[in-house]
């Protein structure tokens, strides 16, 4: 039990550190760093990108060298010491620019190249942290279950509701407590309360050393990947024979994938030709010239999922502008209640219960009907992430509205720091993309688990981790396209220093169409993906229907 304790408290501490820096930080960059308003949106998105980008690295360390439960120790110090940096370089004078009481940033000293160094390397070591913790931290909770025990089998599922309930308790209490804290108390106590949490949190996961149970190394998927390919174009000039039973493999039958027409090209990585044996004639096997038929039909299941991976990724871009243009929104309005003011970043809050309020209802009350109504327990993973994305584009939607009225306000109002317009305008945007998250959030990591080859999930889900990533990186990407074709001389166009002065609700507006456009691609890819793999692959029709517990485990 304490072993998998030690894995909940790394993981709640991570939440804790990440979310706590990443939901407040733009404010930190406007009204410390001086920066303007588009370049403080993309520092968040890049850190955050750069964070779940990492968890391929982190994955592949863990599968090949080091295992998880090193690959968790190793990056959990790397990330307590970039927050300690961040609570250091917050509370140095000298690592921060003089403090301006202009409205208008442009008036107010930026920070030196040597104080944002500073800046981005703190950030940085906390998303290489970041990405190694959460490569790893689930697939080694999951280590510390005998799957060929039932009881221990039955007790993984219950891991697995514990998990997310602690992702969720700790993103709670950062964008509450630690919001709070970094706005009434100082920034150097919030990020050094994350830099304490995470190491009494690392004394608990180390405490549990000699407890836990250990996986070997088996290589890295991405490895197997690439052998296919590299097998496959270096003898694309070999025909596939038509019965597939003269190709290689060396799995017993009850092992073997079965084999689909689709993707023939990749068939030609388990042909064997005369390279393929030695000069004395004896037989060798080469990973990189000859693959089995199995190995080549993972692959293929592998690129049968990028479609639908590629259209989830838009969700993310929606999903960075809660923590970035939302907050900044917030900073402009009027947010107090009776004498508390509610710090700019807590207004997340409203994402967050919006994500455990959805998991409750459809948990207690979806699912029992839908299983009354169709005989089937709730919906499908696909079904899930539809729901998700349609609820992303109409929450752009509706913050398209939202802004409207708010620059209505701002260009009827003086000078002021605060806009007479409540806060609370802006609850149905964070509402609705946070309903999004809880459907499409576990339909994708249902999806990618339950469809990828038993030997790739953990592939797989860092497959599914990419996602947010590039979610991310086109949030970065769009505001620097719409800053630059929109504004001009004197005119900083829809983003730029100063959000009162833009059209940000132009900027919601095209990411409203984008979300539709992308909703309707999904559709297709999904109907594609469903009709192949009824028509192809026999198995996978099966998983799809029965996605069983013991199948996400």
């Amino acid at each position: 039990m304490l072993a998998k304790h030690g894995v909940d408290c790394i993981e709640i501490c991570e939440r804790l550190s990440t979310m706590g820096i990443a939901v407040n930080l733009v404010t930190y960059l406007g009204g410390t760093m001086h920066l303007p308003s588009a370049t403080s949106a993309n520092v968040v998105t890049d850190f955050m990108g750069t964070s779940f980008l990492l968890c391929l690295l982190g994955g592949f360390l863990a599968d090949s060298y080091l295992g998880r439960y090193r690959t968790i120790a190793i990056f959990a110090i790397i990330q307590t010491l970039g927050t300690c940096m961040l609570a250091v370089s917050t509370r140095l004078p000298e690592l921060r620019p003089p403090p301006c009481q202009s409205t208008e940033v442009a008036q107010c000293k930026q920070a030196n190249n040597f104080q944002m160094g500073i800046l981005y390397l703190s950030l940085y070591l906390i998303a290489l942290g970041t990405g190694g913790l959460k490569s790893s931290v689930s697939g080694f909770g999951t280590d510390q279950f005998d799957e060929k025990d039932e009881k221990e089998k039955a007790q993984m599922a219950y891991f697995f509701n514990r998990f997310f309930f602690v992702i969720s308790i700790g993103t709670l209490l950062a964008v509450t407590v630690l919001v709070y804290i970094q706005d009434e108390v100082g920034r150097s106590w919030g990020y050094g309360i994350c830099s304490a949490s995470m190491f009494v949190a690392i004394l608990i996961f180390l405490s549990g050393t000699k407890r836990y149970r250990y996986k070997k190394c088996v290589g890295s998927p991405v490895v197997h990947i690439c052998q296919v390919f590299a097998a496959a174009i270096g003898k694309k000039n070999v025909k596939v024979p038509s019965d597939i039973a003269l190709s290689y493999e060396d799995l017993p039958e009850a092992l073997r994938s079965h084999h689909t027409d689709q993707f023939c090209f990749l068939d030609k990585a388990s042909v064997v030709i005369e390279d393929d044996y030695g000069d004395d004639g004896s037989f060798t096997v080469n990973p990189w010239k000859l693959c089995p038929v199995t190995r080549v039909e993972e692959v293929k299941k592998m690129i049968r999922l990028l479609p639908i991976w590629a259209t989830t990724i838009i969700f993310w871009t929606t999903y960075a502008q809660m923590m970035t243009f939302s907050v900044e929104q917030a900073t402009t309005m009027e947010r107090t209640i009776g004498h508390f003011q509610i710090p700019a970043g807590s207004l997340t809050v409203f994402f967050v219960g919006a994500i455990l309020i959805t998991l409750a209802v459809y948990d207690r009350l979806v699912m029992p009907l839908w299983k009354k109504w169709k005989g089937k327990p709730g919906f499908t993973n696909l079904q899930r992430i539809a729901i998700g994305l349609f609820l992303s584009a109409v929450g752009m939607a509706a913050a398209a509205v939202a802004e409207v009225k708010r620059l209505s306000v701002a260009k009827q109002s003086s000078e002021t720091t605060t806009l007479p317009i409540t806060v609370f305008l802006l609850i149905p945007q964070f509402f609705l993309v946070g309903s999004g998250e809880a459907f499409i959030y576990t339909g994708q990591l249902d999806f990618f688990i339950t469809q990828s080859p038993k030997g790739m999930k953990t592939m797989s889900t860092g497959l599914f981790l990419t996602t947010l990533a590039l979610g991310f990186f086109l949030s970065s990407l769009l505001v620097s396209i719409v800053k630059t074709v929109t504004g001009s001389s004197g005119k900083q166009g829809w983003v730029g220093e100063n959000i009162n002065e833009g059209r940000l609700d132009c900027f919601y507006g095209l990411l409203a169409a984008l979300s539709f456009i992308n909703f309707a691609l999904f559709l297709v890819c999904a109907a594609w993906y469903r009709k192949k793999t009824v028509k192809r692959d026999p198995e996978l029709e099966i998983i799809a229907k029965e996605s069983t517990i013991e199948e996400k485990c």
